[in-house]
């Protein structure tokens, strides 16, 4: 199925889900593929002032890692294009007008929108209702 490039019809078809897991967020001067095998990350991003990863809570725990706050993820059900714009701005529209922090990561297929744990079942009722408003 082609990614849907019509912000309308994007919206009308989210349908986000809340990931069953807790997520960490660190960084690492390290080569990542030193931590990919051992932390199994579910992103990573490399930046001039070192690598980032996203890992779940539990490997976090398992190795001793320092975090100081817990994510959940909203995961978007529907297959939007790299290419098209206005998703990510309305959605953090509406979040921010509630002030809920959003880190968002985009695959090929959905966007992953990482959201502080207390925040996140408020955050899923916001964007679950974006395409019925």
């Amino acid at each position: 199925m082609p990614a849907k490039t019509d912000l309308e019809d994007i919206l009308e078809n989210l349908h986000p889900s809340l990931v069953d897991e807790s997520y960490i967020f660190i960084t690492t001067k390290e080569p990542i593929n030193v931590l990919v095998n051992s932390l199994n990350p579910v992103a990573t991003f490399t930046e001039n002032e070192g690598s980032t990863l996203v890992i779940t809570k539990a490997i976090a725990d398992e190795n001793s890692i320092q975090y100081d706050t817990v994510f959940n993820c909203i995961s978007l059900g529907v297959h939007s294009s790299l290419e098209m714009s206005g998703l990510i701005a309305t959605i953090s529209g509406e979040l921010f007008k509630n002030n809920i922090p959003a880190n968002v990561f985009s695959g090929y297929f959905h966007d992953h929108i990482f959201i502080p744990i207390d925040k996140a079942k408020l955050a899923l009722e916001i964007i679950s209702s974006i395409g019925s408003s």
